[in-house]
């Protein structure tokens, strides 16, 4: 599935939340409480009127707290949209945030809405254990055993494989070797931290303000997993694979296990000039797309390919490329059957510094994104990620 966009709808704001790292400052705020704060900031920024929004989508891969499954609506009322403005949350696995901005491209280009709120959240850090098969009761003897909801998220149940076990065989088949991973690694680590040093987040990043017993109330401002220029080759050379005996992912070259939220806004081009809104990109093409599961980290090469297709350019007519880091095989697997230029991708890091909150991840790559092409007058860009289970998702944006 690919389609080029016929009518005009921009991207008019873009927040995130900072990412925290599991069990960190974030743990105790829901996805909703994290969407509700980027939704208000992204609303804001745009000096818009939560009443002239005319739908809300959020993706969300876990339902880890009590309210999670009725994220998008508790989001949109909690940002003081209008009671009769529709909601919906969606999972496209690790495309979930890239599919909300999807189905609001779609729902504008219908005429079904003029503004939409688009974003994604998760917190999992709050992934609870479950105990299953007691709702009717259970027979003694019955040694009952709790279940790690987070990690049975990070496992297809189709192909029997844990996600970094797609991503080691999506890399050997692609000759990425161990050496090449931790490089990579350290380059999303340390392009991170000269990117915070410079002040190339502030535009997207909105607070989240902490109460603490011992601190008190402080404003939570920074991503919280990225190593950042602390990390050295020699460190994460030690590491041990994790699932593979001489494999190629350890905790150092695979995205962080995260929590935050992100909310873009879309507006079509008459909404535009009604409520004197500010263009920052142009949805220009979309694509999603299955693959394989079992190399599941493939997903972009024809996600964007796919798109560039519907869009009628080419790899050369790219300026700038943000794919998600979920490993760093993976990564380089797509960096190189797409043939892509390395010095225009991920050029402020990516997941394996910041983490990767899975239903957020795609929202804060194109507000990332759509800001980066602005700084650098740069006329196309497109963002990329596999998903779970087997798939792809790629949408290319031009600056405005």
């Amino acid at each position: 599935m690919a389609a080029k966009l016929n009518k005009a709808i921009y991207i008019v704001a873009a927040k995130r939340t900072p990412f925290g790292s599991m069990g960190g400052t974030l743990r105790n705020q829901t996805p909703t409480d994290l969407g509700v704060i980027a939704t208000i900031a992204a609303l804001k920024q745009a000096n818009l009127d939560p009443s002239l929004v005319d739908d809300i989508i959020f993706g969300n891969v876990s339902q880890t707290a009590k309210d999670t499954p009725y994220l998008a609506r508790h989001v949109g009322i909690r940002s003081g949209m209008r009671l009769d403005t529709p909601a919906l949350t969606v999972n496209r696995l690790c495309g979930a945030g890239f599919e909300s901005i999807m189905q609001g491209a779609k729902n504008i280009a219908m005429g079904e809405s003029e503004i939409v709120a688009c974003g994604g959240a998760e917190n999992m850090s709050m992934a609870p254990y479950a105990l299953r098969d007691i709702r009717q009761g259970t027979k003694f003897p019955n040694d009952l055993t709790l279940e790690d909801s987070l990690w049975s998220a990070l496992n297809d149940q189709y192909v029997k494989l844990p996600m970094a076990l797609t991503a080691e065989k999506v890399g050997e088949q692609c000759g990425i070797t161990r050496e090449a991973c931790d490089t990579y690694a350290l380059r999303s680590q340390h392009l991170w931290q000269a990117a915070q040093d410079a002040g190339r987040f502030k535009e997207e990043i909105t607070p989240v303000m902490i109460k603490d017993k011992k601190k008190g109330e402080y404003a939570f401002e920074m991503d919280e997993h990225p190593r950042g220029g602390k990390a050295t080759i020699e460190s994460l050379n030690k590491l041990p694979s994790m699932f593979k005996k001489n494999g190629l992912v350890t905790a150092g070259n695979a995205s962080g296990i995260s929590d935050g939220a992100g909310t873009i806004i879309l507006a079509s081009e008459e909404a535009v000039k009604k409520h004197n809104l500010t263009p920052l990109s142009r949805i220009v093409s979309y694509s999603a797309v299955g693959v394989d599961p079992t190399i599941m980290g493939y997903g972009p090469v024809p996600a964007v390919n796919n798109a560039l297709k519907a869009a009628g350019l080419t790899m050369a007519d790219l300026g700038q490329i943000e794919i998600n880091e979920a490993f760093a095989a993976q990564y380089l697997a797509c960096e190189k059957d797409l043939k892509i230029n390395p010095e225009i991708t991920n050029l402020d890091g990516g997941a394996v510094a910041m983490g990767h909150p899975t239903g957020a991840s795609g929202s804060r790559i194109m507000g990332h994104l759509t800001y980066q092409l602005r700084a650098n007058n740069i006329k196309y860009g497109v963002g990329s990620a596999c998903c779970g289970g087997g798939q792809g998702i790629a949408i290319i944006i031009e600056k405005c």
